[in-house]
Protein backbone atom coordinates (compact mmCIF):
# COMPACT_ATOMS: atom_id res chain seq x y z
CA UNK A 1 0.00 0.00 0.00
CA UNK A 2 1.20 3.49 -0.86
CA UNK A 3 1.18 5.80 2.19
CA UNK A 4 1.87 9.56 2.31
CA UNK A 5 2.61 11.13 5.72
CA UNK A 6 2.34 14.93 5.90
CA UNK A 7 3.72 16.94 8.85
CA UNK A 8 3.66 20.63 9.66
CA UNK A 9 3.94 23.25 12.39
CA UNK A 10 5.96 21.37 15.00
CA UNK A 11 8.54 24.14 15.49
CA UNK A 12 8.56 27.62 17.00
CA UNK A 13 10.79 30.72 16.90
CA UNK A 14 12.49 29.34 20.02
CA UNK A 15 13.41 25.95 18.58
CA UNK A 16 12.33 22.72 16.98
CA UNK A 17 12.22 21.82 13.30
CA UNK A 18 9.65 19.89 11.28
CA UNK A 19 12.31 18.49 8.95
CA UNK A 20 14.21 17.19 11.99
CA UNK A 21 11.12 15.31 13.16
CA UNK A 22 10.88 13.85 9.64
CA UNK A 23 14.54 12.83 9.65
CA UNK A 24 14.15 11.01 12.96
CA UNK A 25 10.93 9.44 11.69
CA UNK A 26 12.73 8.06 8.63
CA UNK A 27 15.05 6.08 10.88
CA UNK A 28 12.17 4.63 12.91
CA UNK A 29 10.31 3.67 9.73
CA UNK A 30 13.35 1.91 8.30
CA UNK A 31 13.39 -0.28 11.40
CA UNK A 32 9.76 -1.18 10.67
CA UNK A 33 10.82 -2.32 7.19
CA UNK A 34 9.03 0.19 4.96
CA UNK A 35 10.10 1.01 1.39
CA UNK A 36 10.47 4.74 0.69
CA UNK A 37 9.25 6.11 -2.64
CA UNK A 38 11.68 8.85 -3.58
CA UNK A 39 13.10 11.55 -1.35
CA UNK A 40 11.02 13.31 1.32
CA UNK A 41 9.17 16.40 0.10
CA UNK A 42 10.16 19.69 1.75
CA UNK A 43 7.48 22.14 0.65
CA UNK A 44 7.88 25.84 1.37
CA UNK A 45 4.44 27.40 1.85
CA UNK A 46 3.23 30.99 1.37
CA UNK A 47 6.14 32.99 2.88
CA UNK A 48 3.86 35.90 3.82
CA UNK A 49 1.66 33.95 6.22
CA UNK A 50 1.51 36.12 9.37
CA UNK A 51 1.49 33.16 11.80
CA UNK A 52 4.42 31.26 10.26
CA UNK A 53 7.25 30.22 12.57
CA UNK A 54 10.48 30.48 10.57
CA UNK A 55 10.88 29.03 7.07
CA UNK A 56 7.23 27.97 6.81
CA UNK A 57 8.07 24.49 5.51
CA UNK A 58 5.99 21.33 5.66
CA UNK A 59 7.23 17.79 4.98
CA UNK A 60 5.83 14.64 3.38
CA UNK A 61 7.26 11.11 3.49
CA UNK A 62 6.03 8.72 0.77
CA UNK A 63 6.38 4.99 1.26
CA UNK A 64 5.15 1.52 0.38
CA UNK A 65 4.01 -0.53 3.36
CA UNK A 66 2.23 -3.69 4.30
CA UNK A 67 -1.21 -2.52 5.37
CA UNK A 68 -0.81 -4.39 8.63
CA UNK A 69 1.96 -1.92 9.58
CA UNK A 70 -0.25 1.16 9.36
CA UNK A 71 -1.24 1.26 13.03
CA UNK A 72 2.39 0.94 14.16
CA UNK A 73 3.49 3.67 11.76
CA UNK A 74 0.74 6.01 12.93
CA UNK A 75 1.76 5.47 16.54
CA UNK A 76 5.43 6.17 15.81
CA UNK A 77 4.58 9.43 14.01
CA UNK A 78 2.42 10.60 16.90
CA UNK A 79 5.02 9.66 19.50
CA UNK A 80 7.74 11.67 17.71
CA UNK A 81 5.54 14.75 17.30
CA UNK A 82 4.59 14.42 20.97
CA UNK A 83 8.29 14.34 21.84
CA UNK A 84 9.65 17.06 19.55
CA UNK A 85 6.71 19.45 19.06
CA UNK A 86 7.21 22.94 20.54
CA UNK A 87 3.86 22.94 22.33
CA UNK A 88 4.71 25.72 24.75
CA UNK A 89 4.54 28.23 21.89
CA UNK A 90 1.05 29.63 21.24
CA UNK A 91 1.88 29.81 17.52
CA UNK A 92 2.74 26.11 17.27
CA UNK A 93 -0.26 23.97 16.29
CA UNK A 94 1.00 20.70 14.76
CA UNK A 95 -0.89 18.67 12.21
CA UNK A 96 -0.33 15.19 10.76
CA UNK A 97 -2.19 13.81 7.74
CA UNK A 98 -2.09 10.24 6.36
CA UNK A 99 -3.17 9.51 2.77
CA UNK A 100 -3.39 5.95 1.43
CA UNK A 101 -3.05 5.45 -2.33
CA UNK A 102 -2.29 7.93 -5.09
CA UNK A 103 -2.47 11.70 -4.54
CA UNK A 104 -5.79 13.03 -5.95
CA UNK A 105 -5.66 15.91 -8.44
CA UNK A 106 -7.70 18.19 -6.18
CA UNK A 107 -5.16 17.69 -3.38
CA UNK A 108 -2.38 18.66 -5.79
CA UNK A 109 -4.34 21.78 -6.75
CA UNK A 110 -4.91 22.54 -3.06
CA UNK A 111 -1.15 22.35 -2.43
CA UNK A 112 -0.51 24.97 -5.10
CA UNK A 113 -3.14 27.21 -3.50
CA UNK A 114 -1.47 26.95 -0.08
CA UNK A 115 1.91 27.94 -1.56
CA UNK A 116 0.34 30.96 -3.28
CA UNK A 117 -2.22 32.30 -0.81
CA UNK A 118 -3.75 32.18 2.66
CA UNK A 119 -5.98 29.16 3.19
CA UNK A 120 -8.59 28.40 5.85
CA UNK A 121 -8.30 25.09 7.67
CA UNK A 122 -11.82 24.24 6.54
CA UNK A 123 -10.62 23.78 2.95
CA UNK A 124 -8.10 21.16 4.11
CA UNK A 125 -10.67 19.40 6.29
CA UNK A 126 -13.13 19.20 3.40
CA UNK A 127 -10.54 17.38 1.29
CA UNK A 128 -9.54 15.12 4.18
CA UNK A 129 -13.16 14.13 4.67
CA UNK A 130 -13.79 13.71 0.93
CA UNK A 131 -10.86 11.34 0.48
CA UNK A 132 -11.32 9.60 3.86
CA UNK A 133 -7.85 10.50 5.13
CA UNK A 134 -6.68 9.90 8.66
CA UNK A 135 -5.23 12.82 10.61
CA UNK A 136 -3.98 13.94 14.02
CA UNK A 137 -4.17 17.52 15.21
CA UNK A 138 -2.84 19.36 18.23
CA UNK A 139 -4.30 22.52 19.78
CA UNK A 140 -5.96 24.49 16.93
CA UNK A 141 -4.60 21.99 14.39
CA UNK A 142 -3.57 24.72 11.96
CA UNK A 143 -0.67 22.50 10.89
CA UNK A 144 -3.21 20.33 9.09
CA UNK A 145 -3.20 22.97 6.32
CA UNK A 146 0.49 22.56 5.56
CA UNK A 147 0.61 18.83 6.23
CA UNK A 148 -1.98 18.21 3.51
CA UNK A 149 -0.21 20.67 1.21
CA UNK A 150 3.02 18.70 1.57
CA UNK A 151 1.18 15.54 0.50
CA UNK A 152 -0.19 17.38 -2.54
CA UNK A 153 3.21 18.89 -3.38
CA UNK A 154 4.32 16.17 -5.77
CA UNK A 155 6.59 18.66 -7.59
CA UNK A 156 5.98 17.42 -11.11
CA UNK A 157 7.46 20.57 -12.70
CA UNK A 158 10.49 22.52 -11.57
CA UNK A 159 12.12 21.37 -8.32
CA UNK A 160 15.39 21.46 -6.41
CA UNK A 161 17.02 19.39 -3.69
CA UNK A 162 18.27 20.25 -0.23
CA UNK A 163 20.62 18.26 1.98
CA UNK A 164 20.11 19.09 5.64
CA UNK A 165 22.55 18.15 8.38
CA UNK A 166 21.50 18.17 12.02
CA UNK A 167 23.41 18.99 15.19
CA UNK A 168 23.81 16.88 18.29
CA UNK A 169 21.15 18.00 20.84
CA UNK A 170 23.77 19.26 23.30
CA UNK A 171 24.79 21.89 20.72
CA UNK A 172 21.32 23.21 19.95
CA UNK A 173 21.12 26.94 20.61
CA UNK A 174 24.89 27.50 20.49
CA UNK A 175 26.85 29.18 17.66
CA UNK A 176 27.25 26.83 14.70
CA UNK A 177 30.74 25.58 13.92
CA UNK A 178 31.48 24.87 10.27
CA UNK A 179 34.75 25.56 8.46
CA UNK A 180 33.91 28.60 6.30
CA UNK A 181 36.86 28.00 3.97
CA UNK A 182 35.50 24.56 3.06
CA UNK A 183 32.15 26.13 2.09
CA UNK A 184 33.98 28.52 -0.25
CA UNK A 185 35.88 25.63 -1.85
CA UNK A 186 32.63 23.68 -2.25
CA UNK A 187 30.90 26.65 -3.84
CA UNK A 188 33.67 27.07 -6.38
CA UNK A 189 33.66 23.38 -7.25
CA UNK A 190 29.87 23.00 -7.48
CA UNK A 191 28.76 26.43 -8.70
CA UNK A 192 27.03 24.86 -11.70
CA UNK A 193 24.86 22.56 -9.60
CA UNK A 194 24.29 24.26 -6.22
CA UNK A 195 23.09 27.75 -5.33
CA UNK A 196 22.98 30.41 -2.62
CA UNK A 197 25.95 29.03 -0.69
CA UNK A 198 27.61 32.44 -0.15
CA UNK A 199 26.48 36.06 -0.08
CA UNK A 200 27.95 38.80 -2.27
CA UNK A 201 30.82 39.28 0.20
CA UNK A 202 31.69 35.60 0.37
CA UNK A 203 30.03 34.97 3.75
CA UNK A 204 28.37 31.53 4.10
CA UNK A 205 24.59 31.43 3.80
CA UNK A 206 24.08 27.71 4.39
CA UNK A 207 24.16 27.88 8.21
CA UNK A 208 20.91 29.19 9.76
CA UNK A 209 21.03 31.64 12.65
CA UNK A 210 18.16 30.37 14.80
CA UNK A 211 18.02 27.87 17.67
CA UNK A 212 16.80 24.99 15.46
CA UNK A 213 18.68 21.67 15.12
CA UNK A 214 19.94 22.33 11.56
CA UNK A 215 23.72 22.67 11.27
CA UNK A 216 23.70 23.57 7.57
CA UNK A 217 21.64 23.02 4.44
CA UNK A 218 22.89 22.91 0.85
CA UNK A 219 20.52 23.47 -2.08
CA UNK A 220 21.16 22.16 -5.55
CA UNK A 221 19.84 20.78 -8.80
CA UNK A 222 20.30 17.06 -8.08
CA UNK A 223 20.61 14.80 -5.05
CA UNK A 224 24.11 13.91 -6.23
CA UNK A 225 25.17 17.57 -6.21
CA UNK A 226 24.09 18.21 -2.62
CA UNK A 227 25.60 14.92 -1.46
CA UNK A 228 28.92 15.87 -3.11
CA UNK A 229 28.69 19.23 -1.33
CA UNK A 230 28.36 17.49 2.04
CA UNK A 231 31.52 15.51 1.31
CA UNK A 232 33.43 18.78 0.82
CA UNK A 233 32.08 20.76 3.79
CA UNK A 234 34.02 20.37 7.03
CA UNK A 235 31.85 20.55 10.16
CA UNK A 236 33.65 21.51 13.35
CA UNK A 237 31.05 19.84 15.55
CA UNK A 238 29.31 16.43 15.40
CA UNK A 239 26.67 15.80 12.71
CA UNK A 240 23.96 13.69 14.33
CA UNK A 241 22.14 12.79 11.09
CA UNK A 242 21.42 14.13 7.60
CA UNK A 243 18.63 13.95 5.03
CA UNK A 244 18.10 14.87 1.36
CA UNK A 245 14.71 16.34 0.32
CA UNK A 246 12.99 17.26 -2.91
CA UNK A 247 11.78 20.85 -2.66
CA UNK A 248 10.13 23.81 -4.35
CA UNK A 249 12.87 26.11 -3.01
CA UNK A 250 14.45 28.43 -5.55
CA UNK A 251 11.67 27.87 -8.11
CA UNK A 252 9.39 30.95 -7.91
CA UNK A 253 6.48 28.52 -7.60
CA UNK A 254 4.77 30.82 -5.11
CA UNK A 255 4.01 33.27 -7.92
CA UNK A 256 0.81 33.01 -9.93
CA UNK A 257 -0.20 34.96 -13.05
CA UNK A 258 -0.06 38.79 -12.84
CA UNK A 259 -2.96 40.51 -11.12
CA UNK A 260 -4.25 44.09 -11.10
CA UNK A 261 -3.56 46.55 -8.30
CA UNK A 262 -7.23 46.37 -7.35
CA UNK A 263 -6.91 42.60 -6.80
CA UNK A 264 -4.02 42.73 -4.31
CA UNK A 265 -4.75 40.99 -1.00
CA UNK A 266 -2.70 41.23 2.21
CA UNK A 267 -0.27 38.44 3.09
CA UNK A 268 -0.31 36.83 -0.35
CA UNK A 269 2.41 36.66 -2.98
CA UNK A 270 1.53 39.08 -5.79
CA UNK A 271 2.81 39.66 -9.32
CA UNK A 272 1.76 43.10 -10.55
CA UNK A 273 2.62 44.70 -13.89
CA UNK A 274 2.44 48.46 -14.27
CA UNK A 275 4.25 51.77 -14.62
CA UNK A 276 6.46 53.44 -12.06
CA UNK A 277 4.42 56.40 -10.82
CA UNK A 278 6.79 58.27 -8.52
CA UNK A 279 10.47 58.99 -8.04
CA UNK A 280 11.86 56.39 -5.59
CA UNK A 281 12.36 57.87 -2.12
CA UNK A 282 14.75 56.64 0.57
CA UNK A 283 13.29 56.91 4.06
CA UNK A 284 14.78 56.55 7.53
CA UNK A 285 16.40 53.16 7.93
CA UNK A 286 17.52 53.02 4.31
CA UNK A 287 14.26 51.61 2.92
CA UNK A 288 13.33 52.67 -0.64
CA UNK A 289 9.71 53.27 -1.67
CA UNK A 290 7.98 54.16 -4.94
CA UNK A 291 4.45 54.00 -6.35
CA UNK A 292 3.34 51.55 -9.03
CA UNK A 293 0.17 52.12 -11.03
CA UNK A 294 -2.00 50.34 -13.54
CA UNK A 295 -5.44 51.11 -14.93
CA UNK A 296 -7.09 50.03 -11.66
CA UNK A 297 -5.08 52.00 -9.12
CA UNK A 298 -1.71 52.55 -7.46
CA UNK A 299 0.23 50.81 -4.69
CA UNK A 300 3.41 51.37 -2.70
CA UNK A 301 6.41 49.18 -3.50
CA UNK A 302 9.26 48.73 -1.03
CA UNK A 303 12.87 47.59 -1.21
CA UNK A 304 13.75 47.27 2.46
CA UNK A 305 17.23 47.81 3.86
CA UNK A 306 18.19 44.09 4.06
CA UNK A 307 17.85 43.79 0.25
CA UNK A 308 21.25 45.51 0.09
CA UNK A 309 22.59 46.68 -3.28
CA UNK A 310 19.21 45.92 -4.90
CA UNK A 311 18.06 49.28 -3.54
CA UNK A 312 20.54 51.05 -5.84
CA UNK A 313 18.72 49.52 -8.81
CA UNK A 314 15.34 50.59 -7.45
CA UNK A 315 16.58 54.15 -6.98
CA UNK A 316 17.36 54.33 -10.72
CA UNK A 317 13.71 53.83 -11.68
CA UNK A 318 11.79 56.86 -12.90
CA UNK A 319 8.10 57.51 -13.56
CA UNK A 320 6.98 55.83 -16.76
CA UNK A 321 9.26 52.79 -16.58
CA UNK A 322 7.40 49.58 -17.45
CA UNK A 323 7.94 46.93 -14.77
CA UNK A 324 6.56 43.77 -13.21
CA UNK A 325 6.91 43.54 -9.43
CA UNK A 326 7.14 40.08 -7.84
CA UNK A 327 6.37 40.53 -4.19
CA UNK A 328 4.89 39.57 -0.89
CA UNK A 329 2.02 41.80 0.22
CA UNK A 330 2.37 43.36 3.65
CA UNK A 331 0.71 46.22 5.49
CA UNK A 332 3.05 49.17 6.11
CA UNK A 333 1.67 52.18 7.97
CA UNK A 334 -1.89 50.92 7.32
CA UNK A 335 -1.32 50.70 3.57
CA UNK A 336 -0.94 47.60 1.39
CA UNK A 337 2.68 47.43 0.29
CA UNK A 338 4.46 45.21 -2.21
CA UNK A 339 7.70 43.98 -0.59
CA UNK A 340 9.80 43.48 -3.71
CA UNK A 341 11.33 40.02 -4.12
CA UNK A 342 12.06 40.32 -7.84
CA UNK A 343 11.91 43.21 -10.32
CA UNK A 344 11.46 42.64 -14.03
CA UNK A 345 12.19 45.84 -15.97
CA UNK A 346 10.61 45.62 -19.42
CA UNK A 347 11.12 49.10 -20.89
CA UNK A 348 12.68 52.33 -19.71
CA UNK A 349 11.63 55.85 -20.60
CA UNK A 350 14.16 58.57 -21.48
CA UNK A 351 15.48 60.66 -18.61
CA UNK A 352 15.68 64.24 -19.89
CA UNK A 353 17.59 67.11 -18.34
CA UNK A 354 16.87 70.63 -19.61
CA UNK A 355 19.89 72.89 -19.78
CA UNK A 356 19.65 76.69 -20.05
CA UNK A 357 21.92 78.21 -22.73
CA UNK A 358 24.55 80.91 -22.20
CA UNK A 359 23.75 84.43 -23.39
CA UNK A 360 24.96 84.90 -27.01
CA UNK A 361 25.74 88.57 -26.31
CA UNK A 362 27.83 88.47 -23.15
CA UNK A 363 28.17 84.73 -22.29
CA UNK A 364 26.32 85.17 -19.00
CA UNK A 365 23.93 82.73 -17.35
CA UNK A 366 20.25 82.80 -18.27
CA UNK A 367 17.12 82.43 -16.18
CA UNK A 368 13.41 81.87 -16.70
CA UNK A 369 11.12 84.87 -16.77
CA UNK A 370 8.09 82.76 -15.78
CA UNK A 371 5.92 80.10 -17.29
CA UNK A 372 5.98 80.30 -21.11
CA UNK A 373 7.70 83.72 -20.99
CA UNK A 374 11.08 82.57 -22.21
CA UNK A 375 14.59 83.23 -20.85
CA UNK A 376 16.77 86.27 -20.26
CA UNK A 377 20.37 86.90 -19.44
CA UNK A 378 21.00 87.52 -15.75
CA UNK A 379 23.94 89.80 -16.59
CA UNK A 380 22.89 91.96 -19.53
CA UNK A 381 19.15 91.30 -19.76
CA UNK A 382 19.24 89.90 -23.32
CA UNK A 383 15.92 88.25 -24.30
CA UNK A 384 16.44 86.97 -27.82
CA UNK A 385 14.38 84.13 -29.30
CA UNK A 386 17.52 81.99 -29.57
CA UNK A 387 17.40 81.53 -25.83
CA UNK A 388 15.75 78.07 -25.65
CA UNK A 389 16.44 75.31 -23.15
CA UNK A 390 18.22 72.30 -24.62
CA UNK A 391 16.82 68.83 -23.87
CA UNK A 392 19.66 66.40 -23.08
CA UNK A 393 18.97 62.68 -22.60
CA UNK A 394 20.88 61.30 -19.64
CA UNK A 395 22.34 57.88 -19.05
CA UNK A 396 19.96 55.73 -16.98
CA UNK A 397 22.49 53.23 -15.65
CA UNK A 398 19.82 50.52 -15.84
CA UNK A 399 18.65 48.27 -18.69
CA UNK A 400 15.71 45.90 -19.12
CA UNK A 401 16.18 42.61 -17.30
CA UNK A 402 15.62 40.76 -14.04
CA UNK A 403 16.89 42.21 -10.76
CA UNK A 404 16.93 40.46 -7.39
CA UNK A 405 17.75 41.44 -3.80
CA UNK A 406 21.14 40.41 -2.42
CA UNK A 407 21.30 36.67 -1.81
CA UNK A 408 21.10 36.97 1.97
CA UNK A 409 17.72 38.69 1.64
CA UNK A 410 16.21 36.28 -0.88
CA UNK A 411 13.34 34.15 0.33
CA UNK A 412 13.49 30.36 0.21
CA UNK A 413 11.18 30.25 -2.80
CA UNK A 414 12.89 33.02 -4.80
CA UNK A 415 14.65 31.69 -7.88
CA UNK A 416 18.24 32.99 -7.87
CA UNK A 417 20.02 34.22 -10.99
CA UNK A 418 22.00 31.01 -11.44
CA UNK A 419 18.85 28.88 -11.68
CA UNK A 420 17.55 30.66 -14.78
CA UNK A 421 18.06 28.14 -17.55
CA UNK A 422 18.35 25.21 -15.13
CA UNK A 423 14.62 24.76 -14.56
CA UNK A 424 13.20 21.25 -14.81
CA UNK A 425 10.19 22.93 -16.42
CA UNK A 426 11.19 26.13 -18.24
CA UNK A 427 9.24 29.26 -17.29
CA UNK A 428 9.12 32.60 -19.05
CA UNK A 429 11.90 34.81 -17.66
CA UNK A 430 10.14 38.19 -17.78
Amino acid sequence: MMLHIGLDDTDSPEGGCTTYVAAVLVEYLLVLGVEFKGYPTLLRLNPNTPWKTRGNASVCLRLNIEESLYSDIRNVVKELVDEYGEFSCDNTNPGIVFLKGEVPDDVKAYSETVVRSLVEKKLAMNLIEKHKMDYIEYKTGRGIIGALAAIGGTLEGDLTYELLTYRAPENWGTPRRVDAASIIVMDEALSDSTFNNLDEKGKPLITPRGPDPVLYGVRGETPEAVYDAMQMIKPLEPVERWMICRSNQGTNLHYSDPIKVSEIEPYNPAVVKGKVDSVPETIEGGHVFFRLKDETGAVDCAAFEPTGSFRAIVRKLIPGDDVTIYSGVSIHENELTLNIEKLALHETVPKIKYVKPKCPECGGSTESMGKEKGLRCKKCGYRGTVLVEEAIEQERGIVPGIYLPDRGAQRHLTKPYERYGREKAIELML
